[in-house]
């Protein structure tokens, strides 16, 4: 996914609208309102002053979020991006300001999300001397970003802004960060706003041959499946694969990122796979004779053990990042290409004959049905404690899944994704790549933002609330109204999981000890509210919900519960422990 620019990008058609003498910091904030960036978070610090002065005049213009945390910053960019499509931008400062954004960049790279960092660098004369919060930005950042630039020359800076939005939101979508000493800040360059047009990743049509063997692979196979990723998300193409899908009566399976694309809800829709997916699913992806991949990346906790993953299937595997294409497993048709465009060419190409297939999938189908009614997703209730599972179907139940879903990482990350249903895309916001704990509150932040008129709902775990609940100041302040359920257990849940199950319940270090965390939402200006009868739940979460504020709901599930199935480390798919 790296892009490696050993020339900057050419542009072709430079259109100039103005020309200006500013100083570099001037040039930033032309540049964002050039790119159309109404929002930006960040955390001020003596490396970005000169850009902080300039916020404070174009306050008009430009609304800054300050987070408590450089990590809730890119959080909140990530998810501002990740819920409204646009290129999300944060501002930190250097030194510690940079390496506490890296888990925030890391995070949003491996999930492809579209951010401009701007990080403040210490003086260019002194780069290199161990300055006081100096910190090698170019070097930290260039693994876990799309690209990153270190900008010398004041002259430069225009482009280079320009090419960060262009990397960040083209091709397949990743941070980009922009590493700026200060004296560029304050160095003066005539700037000329200009509209460019790029060659480097604009779409091109899929290679028609490959696209004639995928419709000819289509055509012999009695038991295909959908398997979808985020990939499907990021290019809005949620119609076009529900149509696909409808037309050629063809099951789909999602991954943890692409929940959300195909809706939850449809016939065809089997539940998310992989290490916590739905017994049907995984049944199916391995008895499937074709699996058609649309924007995924056979990450390991979907394909289990990889020599057994999908033995007797052909695989095609359409996706915008070509590098993804033939990575794991060697595929035998590739489409490369943006996912909306390549499906609604194939749709183009559909006959009326291609489409009357249900006769040849009868079987097929009628084998999913019997795997669903076999080992449907199920849990233990109980009458004196709230089961988690409970929790997830009583919010859908009250939301009917119109709230957007931010998670932290564990296991109520996966009890949220098996069993709060989502039929809309950019309704799920959850760190899939990187598993980043803390992820939940400034992620929810970040989406209420962009998403005034929309219910937020954050879903975490009492852990890693704990590690990023300062986020709540930033919620009051700022009136981004979010909800906050905590699922209580008092542990580290999914670490608690696998200590009982490999290491013979040797529970080492993952007992938590919480604040009151009615009391901390009361200290932070939040309403807090508190639950632990299995009676009261439904009414517990209509009041949360309707109450007027940032609200968090601490809600004491039982202590000791798993999440199934689940399919052990190195196992195949088919080796799921189902209780």
């Amino acid at each position: 996914m790296k892009t490696v620019l050993s020339d900057p990008i050419s542009p072709k058609c430079p259109v100039t609208h103005m020309e200006a003498e500013m100083t570099g910091a001037q040039v930033i904030i032309e540049a964002l309102l050039n790119e159309g960036v109404t929002t930006v978070f960040g955390y001020p610090g003596g490396a970005v002053l000169p850009i902080y002065d300039e916020l404070y005049r174009a306050s008009n213009k430009l609304t800054h979020y300050l987070a408590r945390h450089e990590q809730g910053a890119v959080h909140m960019a990530d998810c501002f991006a990740r819920s409204s499509g646009q290129v999300g931008v944060a501002l930190v400062t250097s030194g510690p300001g940079v390496t506490n954004a890296v888990t925030g960049i890391a995070t949003a790279f491996m999930d492809s999300v579209p951010l401009v960092v701007l990080t403040g660098q210490v003086a260019s004369t002194l780069i290199g001397s161990d300055a006081f919060q100096e910190i090698d930005t170019f070097g930290i950042t260039r693994h876990c970003s799309k690209h990153n630039f270190l900008v010398w020359n004041v002259n430069d800076l225009p482009r280079i802004l320009q090419e960060a939005f262009h990397l960040a939101r083209s091709g397949r979508p990743g941070p980009v960060v922009v590493d700026i000493p200060k004296d560029i800040t304050l160095q003066k360059t005539r700037w000329q706003r200009t509209t460019i047009e790029h060659e480097l990743f604009d779409p091109k049509p899929v290679d028609p041959i490959q696209l004639k063997r995928a419709v000819e692979l289509l055509k012999r196979s009695t038991r295909p499946i959908l398997y979808i990723g985020g990939g499907v998300v990021s290019s809005g193409a949620s119609s076009e694969l529900t149509e696909f899908a409808e037309r050629l009566q063809i099951p789909v399976t999602s991954t943890l990122m692409g929940l959300g694309a195909f809706p939850s809800r449809h016939p065809l829709f089997l539940g998310m796979l992989g290490m916590h997916g739905t017994y049907t699913a995984n049944m199916t992806i391995s008895e499937a004779d074709l699996i058609i991949a649309i924007g995924v990346r056979f990450d390991d906790r979907v394909t289990g053990k990889l020599e057994t993953f999908a033995p007797n299937a052909r695989i095609i595997h359409l996706d915008i990042d070509s590098d993804s294409i033939d990575k794991l497993v060697v595929v035998d048709v590739s489409l490369h290409g943006d996912a909306k465009a390549v499906l609604n060419q194939w749709l183009r190409t559909l006959q009326p004959g291609d489409e009357i297939q249900q006769a040849s999938r009868n079987a097929w189908l009628e084998q999913i049905c019997r795997w669903q009614e076999f080992a449907p997703l199920r849990y233990q209730s109980s009458r004196d404690e709230i089961m988690p599972q409970h929790l997830m179907q009583e919010l859908f139940a009250i939301t009917q899944g119109k709230a957007i879903i931010s998670t932290d990482v564990g296991q109520h990350q996966m009890w949220a994704a098996q069993y709060h249903l989502l039929d809309t895309p950019r309704h799920w916001l959850t760190s899939g790549g990187l598993g980043t704990m803390g992820y939940g509150l400034p992620a929810a932040i970040g989406a209420k933002i962009a998403n005034r008129d929309k219910m937020v709902v954050a879903i975490v775990g009492d852990g890693g609330f704990q590690m990023t609940c300062a986020e709540l100041a930033t919620a009051v302040q700022y009136n981004a109204d979010v909800k906050v359920i905590i699922m209580n257990n008092r542990f580290l849940g999914m670490v608690r999981q696998w200590q009982e199950i490999f290491y013979e319940n040797r529970y080492s270090h993952v007992a938590m000890s919480s604040p009151d965390f009615c009391k901390l939402a009361e200290a932070y200006g939040a309403t807090g509210l508190r639950t632990r009868f299995p009676n009261e739940l439904g009414t517990f979460l209509r009041a949360g919900l309707s109450t007027p504020g940032v609200v968090v709901m601490d809600v004491e599930v039982v202590q000791q519960n798993n999440v199934f199935p689940m399919v052990p480390s190195g196992a195949s798919l088919k080796e799921m422990v189902l209780e």
